[in-house]
This record gives C-alpha cells, structure tokens and sequence, in this order.
C-alpha cells in the first residue's frame, strides 16, 4: 500500500484540523444572541467566545470587550480555554512528529523506526481531536439547555464555532486513526524479514550434510 501517500492526506487532514481549532480559539463566535418574542430587533448581534463579548451594529461597527476576570468565568468557559489550547498545540506537535518520520521525509534514516514515530504521531492526532470535540460539545449543550429553560432570560444560539470545532476534531480524529491504522500494519510485516533470514541462515548447514 502506498503509505506515503496516506501520510500525507493525514497531515492535510491534521493541518485542516489544527487550523480549525485555532479559529474555534480565536474567534468569539461560540455563543449568540437569538432574538425572540413579538418585537424582532436586528439592529445589533451579541457574541460570546472563549476569550471576550463583541456586539455587532447593523452598520457593520463591532465592539468587544475582553472577559474581567478568569475566576469569575463559569467552569465550562475555563475548561474550553484549556482544552482548546492544548487541543492546538497536541496537533501542532503531532503534526511535525509525523513529518519527521514520514516515509516521503528524510528526517529519519532508520526505517524500523518510521511506523512507531507515525503511531505516536497518530495517537497524538487522535488526543487533540477528542479534546477538541468535548469542549465544544460541552458548550453547546449548555446552550441548548439555557435555550429551553423558561427562567432564562436571554436565549442564546450555537455560534459558528461550535460547528467548526466539530469538523476540525472529526478531522483530527480521522487522522489519527489512518495513522495509527496504516502505522500498526506496517510495523508488523517486519517479522517476515527476520523469518527470511532465519531460513537463509540454515541453507548453508543442510548443503554441508548432503555433500
């Protein structure tokens, strides 16, 4: 099988990925305003992310204002943040493991090596995805639920960030599992070439009792 092949569809998977998960950082677009009742009001557009509040005009002018405090932010925002960033920084690693024992690379001489570098790599891919997924799965259960609760006074919606964090850890995980796949089948058609010359070994023996 082409394995180099499959690397790299893997690392334009995990850099997708990766990149996502940077968005899903950056961009404060995990939360927003739903405007409900009889009075519709579209001249501005609430935003909630990890790291700040942006209110968006109809003009097209936006305000943010960065959260005061960590310690007053509820559980599942401070837990986001953290997972989020190691989510990003596990991928980036992974990334540039696997380019350093990819079989289209020369980083690394030794062949017997390669496929545990790629599993390490893969299983890596496959921890930044699920710390992708849960955070944002986290936050847009809590959203649904405040959505449906009548005590709630404003009613938020899942934000684009939400969907993109769910496509950037699939992708992730998809990675992973390719590699860690394709990695274990590699590594393990190396006993056939230790049974060769094993055989070989004992041809010279067998020739020297005919003769």
């Amino acid at each position: 099988m082409g394995s180099a092949g499959v690397q790299i569809v893997c690392v334009a998977l995990g850099v997708l990925g990766l990149i996502g998960g940077i968005v899903c950082c950056a961009i404060p677009r995990w939360k927003v305003l739903s405007f409900t009742g009889q009075n519709i009001v579209t001249a501005q557009e609430t935003e909630e992310g990890l790291w700040m509040t942006c209110v968006v005009q109809s003009t097209g002018q936006q305000q943010c204002k960065s959260y005061e405090s960590l310690l007053v932010l509820p559980s599942d925002l401070q837990a986001s943040r953290a997972m989020t960033i190691i989510s990003c920084m596990v991928a980036s690693l992974a990334i540039l493991i696997l380019f350093a024992g990819a079989d289209f690379t020369t980083c690394v001489e030794n062949e017997d090596i390669k496929p545990k570098i790629s599993l390490v790599a893969g299983i890596a891919l496959l921890v930044s995805g699920l710390l992708l997924i849960i955070p944002v799965s986290w936050s847009a259960h809590n959203t649904i639920r405040n959505f449906y609760n009548p005590l709630v006074a404003q009613k938020m919606e899942l934000g684009t960030c939400i969907f993109i964090g769910w496509a950037a850890g699939v992708l992730l995980i998809l990675a992973g599992g390719l590699l860690m796949c394709f990695s274990r089948a590699k590594s393990g058609s190396s006993g056939g070439t230790a049974k060769y010359y094993g055989n070989s070994a004992s041809a010279p023996a067998a020739n020297k009792n005919y003769v």
